[in-house]
């Protein structure tokens, strides 16, 4: 979003951690290093782990860019194109320069990319379907979403992938990347993203724990980026979403006793 003027911008006040600034964490650093998908002269794009913010702010001494800029690996001016949830894992596009991250921005505001993610979420989502529900943030320093007339528009696109006892795997495309859209658009359908505390369904929360899940079951599994050479890049799904999945779908296969 472009400011314009008579626009109101409220800066919150930031918690840092006593003593100031983490000091660089190595390990941390070669792991992400590790997970780089694909790097060219302007781009940067990592697989996300889960657990890991995406930038310092309030809390959090540091995030996944200031681990890479202090990783020493020529990753100094790398800045974030966008974000991920702190417990979404996944596709994070990064730019090497002031002009790509121009580019990037100019292209996320056009809708001139193409975000895929998986979520699992409760119930039996009924079929394809697009979800359009404007949306606004409410509160202070851990703002919620909500669904409003008076928010900006949101757009995602849901497709069935795999159905389960209690549980469907859909693939969401996003038209606009609002804050925890897929999260808000999710629950507002009646069919909350597993693990979701803030959002979800604690009861269908409570449900999966036998299968091993212990975070927010979403993924951003692909970008698309028509503009830096029809470039498209693919996160393959994290062992710990694919061994629920895998629990899931053996809980099908269990025979039933009498």
């Amino acid at each position: 979003y472009r400011l314009a003027a008579g626009d109101r911008v409220r800066i919150p006040p930031v918690r840092t951690a006593p003593g100031g600034s983490a000091p660089p964490d190595p390990e941390r650093a070669r792991d992400l290093l590790r997970r780089v998908l694909h790097e060219d002269d302007e781009l940067l794009v990592l697989d996300k782990p889960a657990g890991l913010a995406v930038h310092g702010g309030s809390g959090v001494a540091s995030g996944l860019v200031e681990i890479l800029k202090d990783a020493g690996a020529g990753y100094g001016g790398v800045e974030l194109a966008h974000r991920l949830d702190k417990e979404t894992s996944g596709c994070l596009v990064l730019a090497k320069s002031r002009p790509a991250l121009l580019r990037l921005h100019e292209a996320l505001r056009t809708g001139r990319v193409d975000k895929r993610y998986l979520a699992l979420v409760a119930g039996a989502w009924p079929g394809d379907a697009t979800v359009r529900l404007a949306l606004a943030r409410e509160g202070g320093a851990r703002a919620k979403v909500v669904a409003s007339d008076g928010g900006k528009a949101a757009v995602s696109h849901f497709r069935v992938r795999e159905r389960f006892p209690g549980a469907t795997l859909l693939e969401v495309r996003l038209d606009t990347g609002r804050m925890h859209q897929i999260r808000v658009h999710a629950a507002a359908s009646g069919h909350a993203v597993a693990g979701d505390a803030r959002y979800g369904d604690h009861g269908f929360n409570r449900s999966l724990r036998p299968t091993g899940l212990r975070r927010m079951f979403l993924h951003a599994a692909a970008i698309g980026l028509p503009d830096f050479g029809g470039l498209r890049v693919r996160a393959p799904l994290p062992g710990d979403l694919q061994a629920v999945l895998d629990a899931l779908a053996a809980s099908c296969a269990a025979p039933r006793g009498k």
